[in-house]
């Protein structure tokens, strides 16, 4: 082991010591159910934005997304990020944060599918929407060990074929530790400690990237020279709005309204401590995810100076090849930049800048997945025989099945990052974008609107993944038909993006000529604005 590796292991180990530290010290003050949710509703502004921009980006930002993007769109590929900070963030606080709080604080809904249920008055709804949301936090977990695992190897140099699985495995044994103990407290204070570890790292990494080419002017007109017809003619990958704006702004949407649908997400504004912590909430929140967000797309934007592929379409040393489905090894691109680019003394801090981001986002999903198994799905199920000391047990063991569950499917080296996180999102805010906004502003939404919202994200992502990812053979002349679209619909990405778009458009125009809800049920849940 090298110095500069040795450095990094200590900084790791530390890292991973003050982490477990912090879920013992908080495991003292979760004693029930609700200490384990909401944190006892005590999180305030600051860490309740840390955790929302936390639980926002992992791995899969830094090392999936910011290569395949970056590498596609050149540095055209920060307007995600700006996209994420504003509409991901400002707009999802603004439109929803104070009628979230208010409203799931008076019907006492727990999870997003308690929310459906109570909000409409459906059982049925709460059921369904529980079952959609431990199937697709699955493949999004699976994305975050995925990026994990490709740094760690960059950072170790691992050459061993069972190394990628080690580190998942460690990765999840890890996560599961903190987040058992001390439940959403841990993470809360976990989130600001490796929010403030992100932004700290990412300004850094920045920095160094476009130094290694002399600055930020330097490496713009050294990426107007990449030898790559198809998308760098006129030099678009230096330009403004990149070679592809219309599947850019699919990115985008999918990247940055996908949060307002998602349950680890508005999670966060359940558990704040008051309304009125909103507003400062929004503005840290927005600043935040500029940075990272912003930060990480940007650099992602010159890998071209640092990889190559077999045919010469690059600038860099690093050559990528392409994975057994044909495609390029998008997931490799970063850690090669990184590799290249960076001190030996700075790759320590890029491990511990990609763990947090990680390790906070892999919490928000375990800690969102098993309450709703747990909270929605298990305890109706037993009628009345799993009180709350048996529902927060229950809540710590499934935490560790799904762990297990997300490293089998990550084990596929073949699924990639940014495919794995858009098949989750699209079907998850395809499925609830709709339903749980007008649901917070609308009397008039009906039942049916959203099983159709539900029905629609579930069945179009499924048959997406079936025709474009599993079974591509059977379904040749229909592929080729979808990336003939200006938008291309074989993407996941746009899929996932349009899914959103519909949810929102739908739901209203369903209710318009279905059968409204009960009287009783919409007056008690808007009686929460009155209040």
């Amino acid at each position: 082991m090298s110095a500069s590796q040795l450095i990094t292991l200590i900084v790791v180990v530390v890292y991973a010591v003050v982490m477990i530290a912090i879920g013992i010290i908080t495991s003292r003050k979760t004693k029930n159910v609700n200490d384990f949710v909401f944190g006892g509703n005590k999180i305030g502004p600051w860490m309740t934005a840390f955790a929302f921009g936390t639980a926002y980006f992992s791995a899969v930002v830094f090392i999936g997304y910011a290569g395949q993007f970056g590498w596609g769109y050149g540095i055209s590929a920060a307007w995600i990020g700006v996209g994420n900070a504003f509409i991901g963030a400002t707009l999802a606080w603004a439109v929803l944060g104070k009628r979230t709080r208010l409203m799931t604080k008076h019907l006492d809904a727990k999870t997003m599918p308690d929310f459906f249920m109570k909000r409409y008055g459906s059982p049925s709804l709460k059921t369904a929407a529980a079952l959609i949301v431990f199937l697709f936090m699955i493949p999004y977990t699976a994305s975050v060990y995925n990026g994990l695992s490709r740094l760690f190897a960059m950072a170790f140099n691992l050459k061993s074929e069972h190394a990628y699985e080690y580190v998942m495995i460690a990765m999840a044994v890890f996560s599961a530790i903190y987040v058992v103990l001390g439940g959403y407290s841990a993470t809360a204070v976990n989130d600001f400690i490796q929010g403030m570890i992100m932004l700290i790292g990412i300004s850094a990494v920045v920095i160094c990237i476009l130094n290694h080419n002399g600055g930020l002017s330097d490496s713009v007109e050294m990426l107007k020279s990449v030898n790559d017809p198809a998308v760098n003619q006129n030099g678009e990958l230096a330009s403004v709005f990149g070679p592809d704006p219309i599947n850019l702004f699919g990115v985008v949407i999918l990247t940055s309204l996908g949060t307002w649908g998602l349950p680890q997400m508005t999670h966060k504004f359940y558990a704040i401590r008051d309304e009125k912590d909103i507003k400062r909430g929004m503005i840290i929140s927005t600043v935040f995810c500029l940075i990272v967000s912003g930060g990480c797309y940007l650099l992602g934007g010159f890998t071209r100076l640092f990889n190559t592929t077999e045919t010469g379409t690059g600038l860099g040393e690093n050559v990528v090849k392409k994975l057994p489905n044909g495609k390029l090894e998008f997931d490799a691109m970063v850690p090669n930049m990184l590799q290249t680019a960076l001190p030996a003394l700075l790759i320590g801090l890029v491990v511990v800048l990609v763990l947090s981001a990680s390790l906070s986002t892999l919490s928000a999903l375990v800690l969102t997945s098993s309450t709703t198994l747990t909270h929605d799905l298990l305890r109706p199920a037993s009628k009345g025989k799993m009180n709350e000391k048996k529902e927060f047990i229950t809540m710590r063991i499934l935490i560790l099945f799904f762990l297990l569950i997300s490293v089998i499917i990550a084990l596929n080296k073949n699924a990639a990052i940014t495919t794995l996180m858009s098949y989750s999102w699209g079907a998850l805010s395809g499925s609830f974008l709709g339903p749980f906004l007008w649901g917070l502003y609308s009397k008039r939404v009906s039942k049916p609107a959203v099983w159709i919202s539900f029905a629609l994200g579930v069945i179009t992502t499924s048959a997406h993944m079936c025709i474009f990812s599993f079974f591509p053979e059977h379904f040749t002349g229909l592929i080729d038909w979808a990336k003939s679209l200006p938008l291309n619909l074989a993407s996941p990405i746009n899929a996932g993006a349009l899914l959103m778009i519909c949810s929102i458009v739908l739901v209203p125009v369903i209710s318009l000529i279905t059968k409204p809800c009960e009287k009783e049920t919409v007056d008690n849940a808007f009686s929460a604005y009155s209040k």
